[in-house]
């Protein structure tokens, strides 16, 4: 069974962020509560998870992430043509 590694950045960033760790930015904001982050040194992302706390951004995280925003921007809409 093959196993296989991600990497992100090159070798340098990625032993900056093992040895004083990620430096992650806000890089899309799902909803209020969910937002995903990129690492500014070596690329990671990541996510909240339904704990709150960050978990990596897998391809189905993104989907999650994804489908969840556009049911959160339909809400809001929603909402928003009531209240008017």
């Amino acid at each position: 069974m093959k196993t296989s590694t991600i990497h992100h950045g090159n070798k340098f960033t990625s032993f900056f962020c093992n040895l004083f760790g990620h430096h992650y930015v806000v890089s899309k904001k799902v909803t209020q509560h969910i937002k995903e982050y990129k690492c500014i040194h070596c690329q990671k992302q990541v996510t909240t998870d339904v704990s709150g706390k960050l978990s990596a951004l897998t391809p189905q995280m993104q989907d999650i992430n994804s489908t969840l925003e556009d049911m959160y921007r339909k809400r809001r809409s929603r909402v928003v043509h009531q209240v008017a």
